[in-house]
């Protein structure tokens, strides 16, 4: 049975500007979540409360509305603490998700291989942690009241007897877990990378962008590959890599990888590290954008924000606007295009500008291209294959039994020639 929902926004003082889609994008996150939202309350406010985020006086205000569009559940845009969440629930009477728990609902759902799903685990320990005292309280209640006079002080502040033992216990538990997982990502990580670095003699591309930006769309269309495309928000967990041939006969390993969102939550870049490997490692990073969004502007700044995150903001980006067919308004639109004048405009669902995309990519990753100069004997077949395979011969002249060349190669390739 599908859970009614009830949206809470509070517009800050300090983040006036992408109010609006924040609010638009919270009802999709809970549309992806597979709930249904019937009803929305807004609140302005300086700053937060600290008691119930939204004051006393607006969460009974809350509970009335709820009551009325029948919601089960109430989704804040903001995180809570563990005190708000409990104070929240107290006074409206239903259970209290923030937005963390909403992406931490959908990364379990989407999780499929092992690693995905051990990365979304450690995620939601590490949010845990800390509320678990509020799930012994009903414990803690029971210890306070035991003894009466001086003898009902075992219960102290509220968090002695058996509360606090079991607390203990719970506490240790999900540190040992946490520390084990760690571990574990950490080998998967040392993996990956050697198996990107291990890759050798292909440069690689990583897909980038806000969720829904029809990255895996994109991935399809230039590797026909079968990566899976859903109009949901983060549909993709798993890195996927495919070959890519460009139009010249250049071969690049294209990586298509998890989707962004505004104020991703730090811990979650975090556990996705080793999924992110892709990106820290490419050698360009096409950023996928939607051009129909009602705020790319504000999706390329959050993707910004994140690669930012991952120390990968100074490497070469290519932008590029997808789903050119879906955009309704052509005066924002052109607008957003004055902003970004470099960027290039696909449809990756009709195909539309593939050809500008692929030359684009062609020519960024010619010029990591190492110029050598070669001699190189005519008997030597081997090295003249090689050379053939791998090199963008510009000046070949036969010297008597050798051959003079220049060409540009690949670094890795360069590299390989100097030790021969």
């Amino acid at each position: 049975m599908r859970e009614n929902v009830l949206l809470v926004g509070v517009e800050l003082k300090n983040n006036e500007g992408d109010f609006e889609e924040r609010q638009r994008e919270l009802a999709m996150l809970v549309k992806t979540a597979g709930a249904t939202v019937v009803g929305q309350v807004v609140q302005r406010r300086e700053k937060p409360d600290a008691g119930h985020y939204v004051g006393e006086g607006k969460a009974l205000e809350i509970k009335e509305k709820a009551a009325e569009v029948e919601a089960d559940t109430i989704v804040i845009d903001h995180d809570l603490s563990p005190a708000q969440v409990k104070n929240l629930e107290k006074t409206i009477g239903l259970k209290v998700l923030d937005r963390t728990e909403i992406i931490l609902d959908i990364f379990a759902t989407h999780a499929r291989s092992k690693e995905a799903k051990l990365q979304v685990e450690l995620a939601q320990l590490e949010y845990t942690l800390p509320r678990l005292r509020g799930q012994w309280q009903h414990l803690e209640k029971i210890a306070g009241g035991r003894g009466g006079g001086a003898g009902g002080a075992v219960g102290g502040m509220g968090t002695r007897g058996p509360g606090e033992k079991q607390l203990e216990v719970d506490r240790r538990i999900a540190h040992e877990q946490i520390v084990g997982m760690k571990r574990e990502l950490k080998e998967i990580d040392t993996r990956r990378t050697r198996e990107i670095k291990a890759r050798g003699d292909n440069f690689t591309v990583a897909l980038v962008g806000y969720t829904n930006a029809g990255k895996s769309t994109l991935m399809n269309r230039i590797t026909h590959s079968d990566v899976l495309v859903e109009d949901k928000l983060f549909s993709t967990l798993d890195t996927k890599t495919h070959v890519w041939k460009l139009r010249g006969g250049m071969k690049v390993m294209a990586s298509d990888t998890v989707g962004f969102i505004r104020a991703l939550p730090h811990h979650l870049v975090a556990s996705f590290h080793a999924t992110l490997e892709e990106v820290i490692y490419a050698d360009l990073l096409i950023h996928v954008v939607d051009a129909s969004a009602r705020d790319a502007a504000g999706h390329i700044a959050a993707v910004g924000a994140v690669l930012a995150k991952l120390k990968c903001q100074g490497k070469d980006q290519l932008l590029v606007f997808n789903k050119l067919d879906s955009v309704e308004d052509r005066l924002e639109y052109e607008m957003l295009r004055s902003k970004f004048p470099g960027a290039i405009e696909i449809s990756a669902r009709t195909g539309n500008g593939m050809e500008a995309l692929d030359d684009e990519v062609a020519v960024r990753l010619d010029r990591r291209l190492v110029e050598v100069s070669l001699d190189v004997s005519v008997a030597d077949g081997r090295l003249l294959a090689y050379l053939a395979e791998n090199a963008r011969v510009s000046e070949r002249t036969l010297d008597g039994d050798t051959w003079k060349i220049k060409a540009r190669l690949a670094p890795w390739h360069a590299s390989k020639l100097k030790r021969t």
